[in-house]
């Protein structure tokens, strides 16, 4: 699809968020201080992906339920591997995941921005 197409979606997307994905977007913008920008509904080649740090190219996606199903699980392999080929890291949490755990959520988030920067493990952890 080109990006004249999908500006259109992305913006259908950016208004009609599920709930996990509102919930997880007001947290990322929270992030803006430690360096983070993230777009929300950005549209990547092909796709409309769920959140994108371009500068960092981090991909998040929010999965629901209907991409548990195989032929969604193949689309989204499609999708993170045109992501990949193209320097972005894709990170995919379930609904249930942001609902349940976003502080484990933007803790995955943050470390791997650290990954991607410092090409480290972790975040470094301050001592006492």
């Amino acid at each position: 699809m080109s990006r004249k197409r999908l500006v259109p979606v992305a913006r259908r997307l950016r208004r009609d968020m599920t709930g996990p994905e509102r919930a997880l977007w007001q947290r990322l913008r929270e992030l803006k201080a430690q360096g983070f920008h993230f777009r929300k509904q950005a549209p990547i080649g092909p796709y409309v992906v769920d959140f994108a740090w371009l500068a960092g190219r981090l991909v998040i996606e929010i999965d629901g339920d209907t991409h548990a199903n195989p032929a969604a699980a193949e689309k989204d392999e499609d999708r993170d591997a045109f992501l990949r080929h193209r320097g972005f890291e894709v990170l995919r949490f379930s609904n249930g995941d942001v609902a349940r755990n976003i502080e484990g959520v933007l803790h995955t988030i943050v470390n791997s921005k650290w990954k991607l920067a410092c090409g480290m493990a972790e975040h470094p952890q301050t001592t006492d």
